[in-house]
This record gives C-alpha cells, structure tokens and sequence, in this order.
C-alpha cells in the first residue's frame, strides 16, 4: 500500500464521520451549546471543512472550494470572506448557523472530492516537498496532510460527541 492510499482512506474516514455526524439533524440540534462557550455540531463541521479547504488549496497551490463552488454565498455568514474558524470567540461561534445539515454535507463532500483529487496525484516523494517555512522545522506537504487529518478528526469525533449529549437529552 503506498503512503497516498493510506491519506486516501484517512480522508475517507473523515467523510463518514461528518455525515454520520450530521444524519438527521435539524437546525436546533446543529445549534446546540451544551455550554454557553462551547462550540456547536454546526461550527465543528463547518470549521473542520474549512481548514481542510484552505490548507489543501495552499498546499497543491489550488484555489478554495469555499471560493470557486460560492459555498461562501451559501453560507452567508457574517464574518470574514476567508476565515476558517481558528481562534473563534463564544460570539463568532454563534455566527455559523445553518439551515440544515445538506448545507454543511454538500460542503463538506466538495472540499472531500478536490482532496481527493489531490491526493490520486501524489508521488511518495512530493511528500518530503516543503509546504510552508514559517515553522521551524519547515512543514512538509506529509506532515501537512497529516496535521490536517488529525485536526479534522479530533473536530468530528467532538461533534459526534455533542450529538450525543444533544440526543440522550432529548430521551
């Protein structure tokens, strides 16, 4: 199996989640705060959606699906045109609402299909190419790659929790 097979699948388990993630919500529980400063199903997908577009677009020098596919438009939120979510307040949080979940999965599914693409294309050695020097040591694209992995997952797996919390109270 080689390296891209491997980010292959990892990206693909990161697509299962956020749908089993989102399956069947509405707007009240993709909104839900199980505390006043934490961050909602919504925002964890949406977050995690938008780091992985950013970071792939910058990595394989690609434009962002946010951009070119008017998901931006979609979405219509009030904060900045190119922001991913990093370091959000309570206040900034509350800001991505959606209508329904199909928003947040068709997102979701368009950054899921450009990572995709880039990841069919990789040679075992573009992974040691240098993706960004502000980091010493300078980030490779497989460190990127896997940073973006790891981030997305932690980010889905806290959504999968909250939909837990937001299910058992409504039993």
């Amino acid at each position: 199996m080689h390296a891209k097979d491997v980010l292959i699948d990892g990206y693909g388990r990161i697509r299962e989640e956020v749908h089993a993630a989102l399956d069947g919500l509405g707007p009240d529980e993709l909104h839900y705060r199980p505390a006043p400063r934490a961050n909602t199903i919504a925002w964890l997908v949406w977050h995690l959606t938008r780091v992985q577009d950013d970071h792939i677009a910058g990595a394989f020098d690609l434009d962002q699906v946010w951009l070119t596919q008017d998901w931006e438009k979609r979405f219509g939120l009030d904060l900045p045109r190119l922001d991913t979510g990093y370091g959000h307040s309570p206040a900034q949080v509350a800001k991505v609402r959606v209508a329904s979940a199909d928003l947040l999965t068709g997102y979701y599914d368009a950054v899921h299909e450009q990572t995709l693409a880039a990841l069919r294309g990789l040679a075992a050695k573009d992974l040691e190419r240098v993706v960004d020097e502000r980091w010493d040591p300078p980030v490779t694209l497989g460190v990127r790659l896997v940073s973006v992995l790891s981030d997305d997952l932690q980010h889905v797996g806290q959504a999968a929790y909250v939909r837990g919390l937001v299910q058992s109270a409504d039993a």
